[in-house]
């Protein structure tokens, strides 16, 4: 049975016992879940949590704690804007969330609707002050197959363009306020390249001009994934035994020129360091599988061995949560719960918009 979190002063995990959704709750004071970013990108705060005790600092400082010779590897995943609003041909208000724009240009969407509608609907998007549509939708089925839970449909012109023209910022649904021109431009890294993620790789959004230039002349390499964030990522898991949670798929790709620059710094003695978990589980994934491209419904908890990254940089993420289990997998248990505790007491910010942590490989 769940119980009621009162602290972060969870049981640890212990001896081989099944790990549950339990082990990984805490209670976060409402007022710390950020619903804004901070004034300048890399203004936010960084717990150095590589050793105890944890080192507050700000995330500007980041190039002065990595060496020559070290590799950043980004996510440059793109948000698009794939939250649109419109009504079934009956009146019926409807929401779509893209999740996916397949190869023959069809759309794959999670739709909130008083009554699902039938394939052949031709559903009215974007509706103007009189109603008049802007363009249409029309419903193919289920997807992935016909008891999926997600919506297969074709737009009546290019999806990305609509989406661009006529879309919404698909904030995460813990931040409160509509999507605003902040966000448009504060949800997404500035190193956004390829359309596709309806969620922000976020612990690449404290990352700056004057921090990427400090890194460069510190002799810190840069290479790039891509992995599209899915709406899953806000998936909660509603197993107790973690061991039963299937994870969502997500598309990535890894180009050659990441895997030379891996492999250089292997060579060098350099350290890996991921940017963000979506990263974490892109370079895991290939070293798994060997595939540089394809899907991935990897699931990381503890006891799970890494083989690509020695340091990550991630945000704080919510009780209970993938997220949560992946990074005390990499960087321990107690000392992730140790390290929440600490962020709690120091009122550091949480979630997409809050502040960041810098953790490094547990020994394995």
């Amino acid at each position: 049975m769940s119980h009621a979190p009162t602290d972060l002063d969870a049981t640890a995990p212990r001896g081989t016992r099944p790990l549950t959704v339990d082990d990984f709750d805490f209670a976060l004071p409402p007022e710390l879940i950020a619903q804004h970013p901070a004034p300048q990108r890399s203004a936010s705060r960084l717990l150095d949590g590589r050793q105890w005790p944890p080192v507050d600092r700000i995330f500007r400082d980041l190039p002065t704690l990595l060496a020559p010779g070290d590799l950043l590897v980004f996510n440059d995943t793109q948000v698009i804007k794939a939250r649109l609003f419109g009504h079934k041909p009956t009146g019926g208000r409807l929401e779509l969330l893209v999740e996916r724009v397949l190869a023959d240009g069809d759309v794959v969407a999670h739709m909130k609707v008083s009554k699902k509608p039938a394939p052949g609907t031709v559903l009215h998007m974007a509706p103007d002050a009189h109603g008049q549509p802007a363009f249409t939708a029309t419903v193919l089925g289920r997807w992935p197959d016909a008891d999926g839970a997600l919506f297969r449909l074709r737009f009546s012109d290019d999806p990305y363009a609509l989406m661009a023209r006529h879309g919404h910022v698909p904030l995460p649904p813990y931040i409160e306020h509509a999507d605003t021109a902040e966000d448009e431009r504060r949800y997404q890294t500035i190193f956004a390249r390829y359309p596709g993620a309806v969620a922000a790789p976020t612990a690449a959004l404290h990352f700056d001009e004057a921090v990427l230039a400090a890194l460069h002349a510190r002799g810190v390499q840069r290479a790039s994934v891509t992995l599209h964030v899915g709406a899953g990522t806000f998936q909660p898991v509603r197993v107790r035994d973690v061991r039963q949670h299937r994870m969502h798929h997500e598309w990535y790709r890894i180009p050659a020129e990441t895997l030379q620059a891996l492999a250089q710094t292997r060579r060098s003695g350099g350290r890996v360091l991921a940017v963000g978990t979506t990263t974490v589980r892109t370079l895991e994934s290939w070293a798994a599988t060997g595939r540089t491209e394809g899907e991935t419904d990897l699931f990381i908890i503890p006891g799970f061995r890494f083989q690509v990254v020695d340091l990550m940089i991630t945000n704080f993420h919510l009780p209970r949560s993938t997220l949560m289990m992946l990074v005390s997998a990499f960087a321990g248990y107690d000392h992730v719960m140790a390290l929440y505790r600490h962020a709690i007491a120091q009122r550091y910010r949480f979630f997409s918009y809050g502040d960041a942590m810098l953790l490094q490989r547990a020994p394995q």
